[in-house]
């Protein structure tokens, strides 16, 4: 008896460690993205640094046993690149979005990806008509984020535009990556693995397309004072993006497997209040009282989304579980809603 009790109390305080992991990591991600494209202005070589991290980490763990990932193999690069690029493209107008805008505007516009997920799945994918309680969710949605943006102070073209190219790649993205996880049938880290090395490698070709490599080139020769690249807070803000890009997929897939769908969504909702009041109170790059007000409106519609549609998403979701037990995958988590952390990719998120 003694025996059992002792394991159900490791077990409690295993999940309770990794549920607290999870949302710290989650909660803070974004704030610490907004505060390294700040303080290291090159967001191409920034997120090759996140690639580079993520991919060594999941290789280096899955090296010493801890877990397990799908090898690299040509013909599934081959197969997964074009969602491959559609995650570049995502992660680089994210990138963007925060180089030009606070927090507080990405959360608005990431909160707003059901409005387009629902027209796309629709249209695309032959998905019934949204309910009157998943179109009411829309509804809130629209409006928090209209009042947002009407009484955005920081408003400019230049962010508005990455903001608007973001949610329609990370609309793409959700919904292409789905349907290509499911049919190619990678495990969780497998796909990990293959999203950040194949954007790692994509990574030299928008230095180019952008121009950065010059600014890069620059700041390594000592021109411009060195451009901000080596200094200690510069180099202590990467190292954070890095590590809590890597550490949200661990403790992201963690928290999947310890608790319940219902309570892993929960705690995703709980984590976005946080970012929120985390970015309020450590600097003053955040909208006004109603600014906020109306960010809070549309986190409310995502939730209220995420309830309405939690009866439709079980089904597949333990469709895939199913198909995954017979691959032998002891590593493969529900799909359902990860898209709400790209921080699984080991890069920009909140995911």
């Amino acid at each position: 008896m003694s025996a059992m009790r002792l394991d159900a109390s490791k077990q409690y305080y295993t999940t309770s460690s990794v549920v607290i992991g999870y949302a710290l990591c989650s909660s803070l991600l974004a704030v610490i993205n907004k505060f390294a494209i700040t303080n290291f202005n090159y967001p191409g070589l920034l997120t090759a640094l996140q690639y580079l991290t993520s991919t060594l980490g999941v290789w280096i763990l899955g090296k010493f046993g801890l877990l397990h990932h799908d090898p690299f193999t040509f013909e599934n690069a081959k197969k997964f690149l074009p969602a491959a690029f559609v995650f570049y493209l995502a992660i680089f107008t994210n990138t963007n979005l925060l180089r030009h805008a606070n927090v507080d505007t990405f959360i608005v516009f990431r909160s707003c990806t059901p409005l387009l997920v629902a027209v796309a799945d629709t249209a695309f994918r032959k998905q019934p008509c949204p309910s009157k309680l998943t179109f009411l969710s829309l509804v809130i949605i629209l409006g928090g984020a209209i009042g947002y943006v009407a009484t955005d102070s920081g408003f400019t073209l230049r962010a508005y535009s990455w903001a608007l190219a973001y949610l329609v790649t990370i609309t793409t993205e959700m919904v292409y990556i789905k349907h290509m996880v499911t049919n190619l049938g990678l495990n969780t880290w497998g796909f990990v693995f293959y999203n950040n090395l194949l954007s790692l490698m994509m990574a030299p070709l928008f230095w180019i397309i952008t121009g950065e490599y010059v600014d890069v080139f620059i700041a390594i020769g000592g021109g411009g004072g060195g451009g901000g690249m080596f200094r200690r807070i510069a180099f202590l803000a990467v190292s954070l993006s890095c590590v809590f890009g890597l550490l949200i997929s661990f403790f992201g897939f963690a928290a999947r497997k310890a608790i319940s769908a219902t309570a892993f969504t929960v705690t995703g909702v709980v984590n976005k209040f946080l970012t929120v009041a985390i970015n309020v109170v450590i600097w003053d790059k955040h909208a006004s009282p109603f600014g906020l007000m109306c960010l809070l409106l549309t986190i409310a519609g995502g939730v209220l989304y995420q309830q309405s549609v939690s009866g439709v998403t079980s089904a597949p979701v333990q469709r895939d579980s199913a198909v995954s037990k017979q691959d032998n995958k002891s590593d493969h988590d529900d799909y359902g809603d990860s898209d709400e952390e790209k921080g699984l990719s080991g890069t920009f998120s909140s995911r």
